[in-house]
């Protein structure tokens, strides 16, 4: 046999193949829930957004004591009919955190129709007074609110620090204290007649250019001068010595024999006495 017999051969004898038919994937059970799940979901956030029951038709404000509601309400600025489920609750709570008397805010979404706002106020301490101005101060010595004017109040009950500098005519709601001076305030105010061993009625704080901070006894007629102080030469830490000392100059000459203490240390302090009262003939 020839090569090209051969090579005829062979060629006839070349395995011929059968075309491939693809078929299209047919859709699994599995697949169809996926997708029918994914229709509903979508349907379900369209109809979220167009029902009435997500709309917005009250404002509910709760824990004011100091704040000022239609302030707050300003700030919120919630329109009636806005859509509760895409409503950004962290800045409306970032708007409210900017009002002095707030120290904490929280927003909420009670169905239907209603932002449940929580407010969590700034606590005072003492009253701060300017002039005729009494502002409420929190421990951080923020003054954040006035004193409310109705009777009953709990802070009617607070100490008073009367405040005579001049540059504090300038203080005002949002104004915050320097932390000596308000360390200072809160160390005096705290005080009661019987802690210095006076008969005193009560005691008031004052704080003046020229003597710094001064304790009057009310009725008793004498006055303290406690002096300034300062972070580091003179601060505040020294107020109990102080005090320890005037409670042993009235003891030592009788109350009524003293008229004004200056408390130059916390072992150095000087008095004066009374002027003679005149007898009448």
């Amino acid at each position: 046999m020839t090569s090209r017999t051969r090579s005829r051969a062979a060629v006839g004898q070349a395995r011929r193949t059968r075309p491939v038919r693809r078929n299209s994937p047919r859709l699994s059970p599995v697949r169809a829930g996926a997708a029918l799940a994914m229709l509903a979901s979508a349907a379900a956030v369209y109809g979220v957004g167009a029902s009435p029951a997500f709309e917005a038709v009250a404002v509910d404000l709760a824990g004011i004591r100091y704040s000022d509601e239609t302030e707050l309400r300003r700030r919120l600025a919630i329109p009636e009919g806005t859509n509760l489920f895409g409503l950004a609750t962290d800045s409306l709570e970032a708007r409210l955190l900017e009002v002095p008397t707030v120290a904490r805010a929280s927003v909420s979404v009670r169905l239907p129709g209603t932002v449940v706002v929580e407010i969590d106020e700034r606590d005072p301490i003492l009253v701060w007074q300017v002039g005729e101005r009494r502002l409420l101060t929190d421990r951080d010595g923020t003054l954040f609110a006035p004193l409310p004017a109705r009777p009953g109040s709990e802070a009617a009950a607070l100490p008073v620090v009367v405040d005579r500098r001049a540059p504090s005519a300038e203080y005002g709601v949002g104004s915050r204290l320097d932390p000596v001076d308000l360390d200072a305030a809160t160390r005096l105010a705290s005080l009661r007649p019987v802690d210095v061993g006076s008969a005193a009625t009560s005691l008031a704080v004052e704080l003046s250019d020229e003597q710094g901070f001064v304790l009057l006894a009310a009725r008793a007629g004498w006055s303290a001068v406690f002096g300034f102080y300062t972070p580091s030469l003179r601060t505040p830490e020294m107020i109990p010595s102080q005090v320890r000392l005037l409670a042993s100059l009235l003891l030592e000459r009788g109350e009524r024999n003293v008229q004004r203490v200056v408390l130059a240390s916390e072992t150095d302090g000087t008095f004066t006495t009374p002027l003679p009262t005149a007898t009448a003939r």
